[in-house]
């Protein structure tokens, strides 16, 4: 038992399981070709694997093989050591996840940052910049893989940056989940990255919408709209493009603007942005003090504005994020505090959580999977501040709700 894997008995499906494997410092360790699939990528890897051999006669494909009895080798240290180790490998793997994670949303913000400051002055270039982002994200999606919605515990770059970005990661998670073709995937992530390119047309002061606002303030502010359409028009996009950065604040029930369109006059790649969007401005409004938690975002959704959006769309949505987002902070049954940072979407009930132990420090918790931890469920959702203080601080809600992609299997191969 004293390993990160669910089962002893397992078909390797990744090179980081055999990364694992290797860390754990054992001796021996028990395969059988006639399982394997010839040809495979793990097959390949263990084959491959430095110092590594096998008996003569135990080559891939030898169906007629008969292995020995399972043996592993203890290390000098004892069953407490090889447990330390597989901790070790497996917090080494998690932490490895989440970097690259964040590594690649920084790049890509500070894409969208530059293309956002050539906007004005070279706008067919910030415009072929946009579609070159949009082309390695959707890149990066393609494949039968399930992609998990990651949470990241960093924002790289400016507030307009990020929500632009982020809009556009979920909004092409969402495309991908309806089944959109690759130009349509295509054309929507250019169109979620500069849905509110018409703002930089506008003062500081009137680009974010404020309760406070006068008649011609609000005016003012929707305006960014009609702006954002010239100026994607000068930027050369096609015209499925321009249609989401027209519609991206339309509703479905006619009470957008700045056409009050119903849901059947709005392109699909725009009914995605504009839930989108609406869910990303929740989660991370211009004052952080109204900022909701983002379970609170989704029933919000769900309960008061359903009618806004797509049926469809809304449902699909949901069914990706999880009843229980990621960045929520939530209470297991068994009273334990912890923060939901990954949701699989073929499992929204069973995320990936972390999960508060005084006796564990912060930089060596280990995510915990639901799905591998049998009675063991959420119970309640809770704002951050209604947690204990310790608890607050460990978990360490991050002030921004910021999300990237990861594919399912990576980080299914620990428990």
């Amino acid at each position: 038992m004293a390993h990160p894997f669910p089962l002893s008995r397992f078909k390797i499906a990744s090179a980081d399981q055999i990364a694992t494997i290797r860390s754990l410092g054992l001796k021996r360790v028990r395969w059988e070709p006639r399982f394997s699939d010839v040809g495979g990528a793990a097959d390949d890897g263990l084959n491959s694997s430095p110092g590594t051999s096998q008996p003569q006669g135990a080559r891939r494909g030898d169906a007629a093989l008969t292995a020995p009895a399972a043996t592993t080798a203890v290390p000098p240290g004892g069953v407490g050591e090889l447990a330390s180790q597989a901790h070790r490998a497996q917090l080494a793997q998690q932490r490895d996840a989440l970097q690259r994670c964040e590594r690649q949303f920084a790049e890509a913000a500070n894409a969208c940052a530059e293309l956002n400051r050539l906007v004005t002055s070279q706008p067919v270039i910030a415009g072929d910049q946009a579609k070159a982002l949009s082309r390695a994200l959707v890149d990066k999606m393609l494949g039968e893989q399930d992609l998990c919605v990651q949470l990241l515990t960093s924002s790289a770059g400016d507030k307009a940056s990020a929500h632009a970005l982020n809009v556009t990661i979920m909004s092409l998670l969402l495309g991908r989940r309806l089944g959109l073709g690759d130009a349509e995937m295509q054309d929507l992530g250019v169109g979620a990255m500069l849905h509110d390119v018409g703002k930089l047309e506008l003062p500081e002061r009137a680009r974010q919408r404020e309760d406070h606002f006068i008649a011609a303030e609000l005016k003012e502010y929707e305006d960014h709209v009609a702006h954002g359409v010239v100026q994607a028009r000068k930027m050369g996009l096609p015209a499925s493009v321009l249609r989401v950065v027209a519609q991206h604040h339309e509703l479905c029930d006619g009470s957008g603007f700045p056409l009050r369109l119903a849901g059947d006059k709005m392109s699909l790649p725009s009914r995605i942005v504009a839930l989108v969007n609406r869910y990303d401005n929740l989660c991370n409004p211009h004052l952080a003090a109204k900022a909701l938690t983002p379970h609170e975002a989704l029933a919000l959704i769900f309960a008061g504005s359903a009618a806004q959006f797509d049926t469809a769309v809304l449902a699909s949505f949901i069914k990706m994020m999880g009843v229980y987002p990621a960045g929520s902070a939530v209470q297991l049954n068994d009273d334990r505090f912890a923060l939901v940072v990954n949701v699989n979407p073929a499992r929204p009930l069973k995320p990936h959580v972390l999960v508060h132990d005084a006796q564990v420090p912060r930089e060596e918790a280990l995510m915990l999977d639901l799905q591998t931890q049998p009675g063991l469920c959420i119970r309640r959702s809770l704002k951050p501040l209604q947690l204990p203080p310790a608890v607050l601080n460990y978990l360490a809600p991050a002030q921004r709700v910021v999300y990237f992609f990861e594919p399912a299997r990576e980080l299914d191969a620990a428990p």
